[in-house]
This record gives C-alpha cells, structure tokens and sequence, in this order.
C-alpha cells in the first residue's frame, strides 16, 4: 500500500516538474518570439534623460511599438543612453533595437544658424554637414529660430525638417501668446516681415527699435520703404544691393519698386529683432543712411540728403 502512494507520489512530482519545464518552455519561446518580432524604428533615435519607464513613455509619444514590459528587456542590457542614439538601421527586431539603445551614441554635427541668414544657406550648410542630397525644407523663409543645433549624421530630410519646424514653431508662439494674447501666424507673420527687415538694416540691437519705427512711420505715410536689406533674399543674402540690381529685380522683395511690405520674411530674425517689430521707437524719423559702423536717422529728407554727402565723403 505504502509502495502504491510512493509511486503516485513520484508520478504527481514527475509531472508537475514536467509541467513546470514546458511551461518554461514555452515562456522561452515566447520572449524568443517577442524579440525577434520586427520593429520600424528611425535610424537615430533621440532619448531624453530619465528612467527607463520615461524612455518608454517617450518612446511610445513618438510612435514606437513598445510595451511597459519592455523595461525588463531594456534593463537586461544596461541602461539608454541619454541623447542621439544611432541605431544604424530602421528595420531591426526588437532584441537589436533594445541593444543598440543601450550601447550605441551618434556622431554628432554641430550647425549654427545665425540671425540674418536665409534659408538658401541654411539649407546649404545642413546639406554639407550632414550629408543629405538636395535638402530643403516647406518652411517659411523667416521662420526657423537661429540657435546653435546640434543633430546626429543619419537623420533623413523629413526628420530634420520636422525637427527644426517643431522647434522654431514652439519658439514664434512663445513671442505671439507673449505680445499678441493669441497664436494667430497670418498676423503674426506681419511683424515678423519687419522684424526680417530690422534683422538686415540694423548696424546693432540699439538700433533696431529706431529702424522698426521707420517702417512704421513711412507705412503710414503711405512711402515707399526703399530698404536695401529686404533685397538681400534668398542666394543674394550676403551680396551688396547695386543701383543695376535695383532695377532689375522685380520680385515682392523690391521696396523700391512696390509699396508696402513684402510678402515674406527676408530672413531669420533674433529675439531683438522681434520684439523691435512690436515695439517701435517713439519717434518721428522717416530716413537713415549707414555711415561708418552705425546708421544716422533724420525725419528731415533735406537733412537726409546732407547726411549721405557726409558719410560718402567719410
């Protein structure tokens, strides 16, 4: 009798460990299963600093199929590198994915944009540095923000262009919400038309408040602007605007020609700039000429004239 239960004993033991192994098993086989699934990601991949369950979160925000759980997976690599993280292919499985985010850095290139460029250049100088064929962006001339960016060499076109366009759009905002109440971009575009304008003709930041109220004061005169600055657009950024040119050029940018403001911004504008194009000086000049590193302002066009003579023969 004794033998019979050992027996039946033995058996129940035999099968709950067989169990206990299939059941790992099978475990096994489904984390094997889980990990080798293929996953789309961006050949770079950005990882704000935090914990892995912030990782995660940011992770899914940008639309990566990844779980909560995934965090064990993660963990049983190290932990994410904080930053730019090169993950040299956008078809990985997920097991290649999680190594690579907790390994790999990217090499990073460092673009400056600086106030007054446009974006013919700026677009040239991301072409170079991070080897993209063609680039070019559907943003508004004017609007990206000038900063010192620094971005990883294997972003596409559409991920730099989607980068820069969220950044400089969360900066503009930043001014609208600040002196206008509201994000309105067609009234805002208006004042950042002159801001573009002040970017170009002003000598220093001092001046910017005096050349925005030129602007103002020759809009409501209904005068011709007849600013060199909104000539230097696009490919003729750095170029000296000639008497020759002036004639020739027929595009909206000619405030000789047409009344009124251009249609676009000349260029990307600072902080300065911006807040000069909301706040004008309180002043009555209509005229200015640059003489020697600085302009000299008159609201006299007879004193005007004797300030060119002056600063020519300086």
């Amino acid at each position: 009798m004794n033998k019979e239960i050992n027996i039946t004993n033995k058996k129940y033991i035999i099968t709950k460990i067989i169990a206990a192994i299939e059941i790992f098993l099978l475990l096994i086989i489904f984390i094997l299963f889980y990990l080798t699934r293929p996953i789309n990601v961006s050949r770079v991949v950005y990882i704000p600093k935090g914990n892995t369950d912030y990782t995660i979160k940011s992770l899914q925000k940008n639309n990566y199929d990844v779980l909560k759980i995934d965090k064990f997976f993660i963990k049983m690599f190290g932990y994410p590198q904080a930053g730019w993280v090169d993950v040299k292919s956008t078809k990985l499985t997920k097991l290649d994915f999680f190594y690579r985010i907790t390994h790999n850095k990217a090499y990073i290139v460092k673009i400056k944009i600086i106030p007054g460029e446009t974006n013919y250049f700026i677009y040239k100088q991301i072409e170079k540095k991070l080897k993209l064929k063609n680039f070019k962006c559907k943003i508004d001339e004017g609007f990206i923000k000038p900063d010192t960016y620094f971005l990883p060499l294997g972003m596409t076109k559409k991920e730099v262009c989607k980068f820069l366009y969220k950044v400089s759009l969360n900066w503009h905002k930043g001014f609208a919400k600040k002196f206008l109440g509201v994000w309105n971009y067609y009234t805002y575009k208006k004042k950042l038309i002159i801001a573009s304008i002040i970017q170009k003709e002003a000598a220093n930041v001092k001046e910017m408040p005096l050349i925005s109220a030129v602007i103002y004061n020759r809009l409501k005169k209904h005068m011709k602007l007849q600013m060199d600055g909104a000539l230097n657009y696009g490919k003729y950024s750095h170029k000296a605007v000639t008497s020759n040119r002036v004639k020739k050029d027929f595009s909206f940018y000619n405030t000789y020609k047409y009344y009124g403001l251009p249609k676009e911004p000349v260029c990307v504008v600072s902080k300065e700039a911006i807040i000069a194009a909301f706040f004008p000086a309180k002043v009555n000049y209509l005229y200015f000429v640059k003489c020697g590193k600085r302009q000299i302002f008159t609201s006299s066009y007879k004193q005007h004239l004797k300030n060119i003579k002056k600063c020519y023969k300086k």
